[in-house]
């Protein structure tokens, strides 16, 4: 696993053209509607400022005027869309600044908004791949790496399992998950195979949670 920060993009997603024998299958990036909801704990934070204005519209409203007490109680939810603005626009310049990439050799990352980090990851690299599928068909598709190399969790947040350390990269919310992760699983059986012909390291897993 290697990354290089600094490279001018030649393919997007990439910081070099792929060796000769290695093509791109897909590419994608989290969807920021889905990413919001589940890497930003958006709907536990905004229910926080929805009780809190309850707790201060019942607390007043025997003690002042109905159309007061109301008022007392605005602000917090006032707060509360601030707050939810904030973690959507969040969500939403890093889904943007992120491409995922699968070819039939790795899985890339590319990510971050702020520092940009790519992240390569060999299918002979990778010991299992979970997948974490949603109703509306997004998914997050973790990886468990083989090695000693440790990853930065805060570096890689939010393309990362949701509080597991060490860190596992993931292709986080993606639309069509299921898919990709059948995408991942027939190459890298493929590409582990060819690498080991005498059979002795498996194919990687992609296991529903």
């Amino acid at each position: 696993m290697s990354h290089d920060d600094f490279k001018t993009e030649p393919v997007p997603g990439l910081p070099e053209h792929p060796p000769a024998g290695e093509h791109i299958l897909w590419q994608g990036r989290p969807n920021w509607w889905a990413l919001t909801k589940r890497a930003t704990g958006f709907w536990w934070i905004m229910g926080y400022f929805v009780v809190l204005a309850l707790w201060r519209f019942v607390s007043v409203v025997d003690l002042v005027p109905l159309r007061q007490a109301v008022a007392l109680s605005v602000p917090f939810l006032i707060l509360a869309a601030i707050v939810g603005a904030l973690l959507t626009i969040t969500a939403w310049v890093q889904a943007r600044a992120a491409v995922y990439t699968v070819t039939n050799k790795r899985v890339v990352l590319r990510v971050g908004a702020a520092l940009t980090v790519t992240l390569n990851l060999p299918y002979t690299q990778i010991a299992r791949a979970d997948i974490d599928l949603r109703r509306d068909g997004t998914g997050t598709i973790a990886f468990d790496t083989l090695g000693e190399t440790r990853l930065a969790y805060v570096v890689l947040w939010p393309h990362v399992r949701p509080w597991r350390f060490p860190a596992q990269p993931a292709l986080r919310c993606i639309p069509a998950a299921q898919e990709v992760a059948d995408l991942l699983s027939v190459n890298a059986r493929s590409a582990i195979q060819s690498k080991h012909e005498d059979n002795q390291t498996g194919p990687v897993p992609v296991a529903a949670e």
